[in-house]
């Protein structure tokens, strides 16, 4: 017997090992492809000129090697990828300017960010550092944030209290104990679970991208939760663990604030996925400098230099079959004219939704393994942003480059769950838990190119179905009361920014406006207004669903990218662009990036070494 089981081991860790180091295709990372920095182009007509580029079929170029469907980083970097090996690729967005989440937009002489607030792991050693790096051609720059990097701020205005969070891996956790004496041995011990589940994403990882009957295996037999402890914490709620750690109300919110990040309440949130957004920012957090549209801006040329293309107002109605069922190309609405594109793979960016829900036709939509995929998932929360346009410096007005996160109490789950259940008129004026930050005191080349101006984005978290019946209306001309509820909403957490900022007084606002759920659907085409695609839940990240939901789809040549794949957020979305490309390219990305860093980092000691 004991044979026996040695012999599967042995087995399984030769699978295992083909899968993580086995390598073929072309390498994105093969040489560091970095350039000396060039001038920054500030002058918005100039960026246009890359960022805006309207769908023409002469624009289109001929003998693709894919199409992509959405210009988020999951699908502009993946283009990136393939680019960097010779494809030449075509990058589809419905919007009027490429970047997906990265994208920017002026109001009234402010550019306003919608998806970027802060990045973290870019020290220029990490991995994730190098492959942006060498993905942007070295142009792509980062400005630290301050440290304290995030604040925490949770109860009612007599009694606010404020809690500094702290990057450094013995920064962290010894300015929490600064904070919450005596609780010393829960703070280590919190942070010691989030390094153990940080370490076991390998096999997140991996599930993604071996073969089926290898996954199947890992799953149904319950190794993937003895191999990695990701997968046996991720069936683990956020309240649960921190409940067990500490009796102390106050430590367990500072414990769990960051769940806005990934955007489920602690108690329906997997300690796991919450564990890789604490470590994420444990060495920093860093925002891109010249504003988020710097990221498509050094993208898109590299894109371009292979052959390809980057086109906006470009919004795909269906994806290609032939009768075979293999997906051939897309077809682009022009006005009221169709037009086909082909190529030998489609990628889309679009989200599980749209891509299994719209874009494909009825027959396959009702394939069994597409239905299995879809059951799996929900649609995320909606989210809420409210962008306010100030008159005065950061230096005025009492900004810094950080972020605040502020909550009613520290009775999370409960303020969350009140809120969502709530009717939409007394949701508007008690916005439990608000997210603060300055776009302007982050990026050193703001006062250059807009003195005397500062800008605050607010994001929160919105019920879809409290909008949903203007959901038809003209994005720019919605009914009466849709304005009234939106306003109702801008001035309640106005209040609360007027409250914790004292230097920012009503008569230095300019301009204010607020994004909600609906207003997601038009611009980046989320179906429930989710700002981070399918719900994070507890349920996601089941060993089963994890194997399941892959970037191969169970329709020959159609693949998937971005956050659905992997997770939420810049990184997450990147991720899974890596992982995509990984199954295109039959190669390993994720340990070319790792010896890409290697390779760096060894150059650089030499030359500091001469």
């Amino acid at each position: 017997m004991l044979l026996v089981v040695g012999i599967v081991c042995v087995a399984l860790v030769i699978f295992i090992l083909k899968y993580v180091f086995s390598s073929s295709g072309p390498n994105p990372f093969e040489k560091d492809t970095r350039e000396p920095l060039k001038k920054m182009v500030h002058d918005r007509k100039e960026k246009n000129k890359v960022l805006k580029q309207g769908f023409l079929a002469s624009r289109v170029p001929e003998n693709l090697d894919a199409v992509i469907i959405g210009s988020g980083i999951g699908g502009l970097g993946l283009g990136v990828l393939l680019a960097k090996v010779g494809k030449k690729v075509l990058v589809l967005e419905q919007h009027d300017r490429a970047g997906g989440c990265c994208h920017t937009f002026t109001e009234k002489g402010f550019e306003f960010d919608v998806g970027i607030h802060y990045i973290g792991d870019l020290q220029a050693h990490k991995p994730f550092r190098c492959m942006l790096d060498s993905m942007t051609n070295g142009q792509l720059q980062w400005e630290p944030l301050e440290n304290p990097f995030d604040q925490v701020v949770l109860g009612p205005p007599e009694n606010r209290r404020r809690y500094p969070i702290y990057s450094g891996r013995t920064r962290f956790p010894e300015e929490l104990k600064k904070c919450f004496p005596g609780e010393e041995k829960a703070i280590d011990e919190y942070l010691r679970l989030v390094k153990k589940v940080g370490r076991g994403v390998w096999l997140l990882v991996m599930l993604k991208m071996c073969s089926v009957p290898l996954a199947k295996f890992l799953v149904y037999t319950g190794l993937a939760q003895r191999l990695s402890f990701f997968f046996k914490m991720a069936p683990r709620s956020l309240t649960e663990v921190v409940n067990e750690l500490t009796e102390n109300k106050d430590l367990r919110a500072v414990f769990a604030y960051i769940f806005g990040t990934y955007g489920n309440m602690p108690k329906d949130s997997s300690f796991a996925m919450h564990s890789l957004l604490v470590s994420h920012y444990l060495n920093g957090a860093w925002y891109p400098k010249g504003g988020a549209s710097e990221i498509a801006y050094h993208m898109i040329p590299i894109i371009e230099k292979a052959g390809g293309a980057v086109l906006v107002r470009a919004p795909v109605n269906r994806i290609l079959f032939n009768d075979a069922n293999e997906a051939y190309g897309v077809s682009v609405m022009k006005g009221q004219e169709e037009i086909h594109i082909r190529a030998p793979i489609v990628i889309s960016n679009a989200g599980i939704f749209n891509t299994y829900q719209k874009l494909l036709p009825k027959e396959l939509q009702a394939m069994p393994a597409i239905q299995k995929q879809t059951s799996m998932m929900k649609n995320g929360n909606g989210g809420l942003s409210v962008f306010v346009g100030l008159n005065g410096t950061k230096e005025e007005l009492g900004l810094k480059a950080d972020n605040y996160w502020i909550f009613a109490e520290n009775n999370l789950d409960e303020l969350v769950e009140k809120y969502y259940n709530g009717k939409r008129e007394e949701a508007a004026n008690n916005v439990p838990l608000l997210f603060v930050a300055s776009p302007s005191a982050k990026d050193s080349t703001w006062e250059e190119r807009s003195p005397g101006k500062s800008t605050v984005s607010l994001v929160s978290f919105a019920n879809y179905k409290w909008f949903e019946e203007w959901k038809d209306d003209k994005v720019t001309n919605r009914e009466p009361d849709y304005k009234a509820l939106k306003q109702t909403f801008i001035d309640s957490i106005l209040e609360v920014v007027l409250d914790v900022f004292p230097k920012i007084t009503r008569d230095k606002v300019e301009f204010i406006d607020a994004g909600t759920p609906i207003t997601n659907t038009h611009y980046i085409g989320a179906p429930k207004g989710e700002i981070y695609g399918a719900d994070h839940g507890m349920a996601r990240f089941s060993p089963e669903l994890i194997a399941t939901v892959r970037p191969q789809t169970p329709l020959k040549n159609l693949y998937l990218t971005g956050q659905d794949v992997f997770v939420c957020g810049f990184g997450g979305a990147l991720a899974g662009a890596l992982t995509c490309g990984s199954v295109i390219l039959d190669r390993n990305l994720h340990l070319d990036a790792i010896a890409l860093a290697k390779k760096i980092r060894f150059t650089n000691v030499k030359l500091k070494e001469e």
